[in-house]
């Protein structure tokens, strides 16, 4: 009886150990159903362009300030945002911030805090991101890829994939372990005058566009700064003139 019990324990040992196995899934696996679940990576690869229009809230002590955001994306990885905020209930007035990227170099048109170009991790960190998503050609860009393991995000599961670019910080990106859709990205970057600090940026209300889906909802917070995204119109492969990403 004993030797019979031993075995049956055995048995269910290693049928434990394979069905473990069977559902383990590595990263590349993890990484392509999250291009299937955006609308897969022939409908992605055909945007080309990409524009954003929304409200921007900005959380300050004194409560939330609306303002209105625009962001126009183009392949490989040139970026352009807009931001206008009326900061007159703080007693600064409107401020206008114009932050470009050509694919090599990066500049801010700032009202408040002046023009200045960017530089360290966040110029780092626009280089090795690409449009429309980084999951299309990591592999090409020298990017490497882990999967951590998982984590909650709220009330649902979460794969955590560590991306790791040949230059820049970090980032930790967050995938539902049910419908493989991305859910938050975590980065660790040092900002000047300020020192390393850890942001994170969770998206939401994901919306058929041309086929693909797009989080229609960003909430960034940081040690030092906190703002919601919340876009109202997205337009793909409109005509972008190309001078707008580089510094005027």
């Amino acid at each position: 009886m004993r030797s019979l019990i031993q075995r049956s324990t055995f048995v269910v040992v290693v049928l434990l150990a394979w069905a473990h196995a069977a559902s383990a899934q590595t990263a590349d696996e993890i990484v392509e159903k999250s291009i299937a679940a955006m609308g897969g990576r022939a409908a992605m690869e055909k945007i080309k362009t990409r524009v954003m229009t929304g409200t921007i809230g900005l959380r300050t002590p004194v409560g939330d300030i609306a303002g209105t955001i625009e962001v126009t994306n183009a392949t490989p990885n040139k970026s352009r945002t807009l931001i206008n905020v009326d900061l007159t209930s703080l007693g600064a007035g409107p401020m206008k911030v114009d932050q470009r990227f050509d694919g090599a170099t990066g500049y801010v048109l700032d009202s408040m805090q002046g023009d200045r170009p960017i530089t360290g991790d966040q110029l780092a960190g626009m280089k090795s991101n690409s449009f429309p998503h980084p999951f299309l050609n990591y592999k090409a860009t020298g990017m490497s890829v882990k999967l951590t393991g998982k984590e909650k995000v709220g009330t649902r599961d979460a794969f955590v994939l560590l991306m790791e670019p040949t230059e820049g910080p970090a980032t930790r990106q967050f995938i539902d372990a049910e419908n493989y859709m991305p859910v938050k990205s975590v980065t660790r970057l040092t900002v000047p005058q300020v020192g390393e600090i850890e942001q994170s940026a969770e998206v939401s209300d994901y919306r058929d566009v041309d086929g693909v889906k797009v989080p229609f909802k960003v909430e960034v917070s940081s040690a030092v700064q906190g703002f919601t995204i919340t876009l109202t119109k997205v337009e793909q492969n409109v005509p972008v003139d190309e001078k707008i990403f580089a510094k005027p």
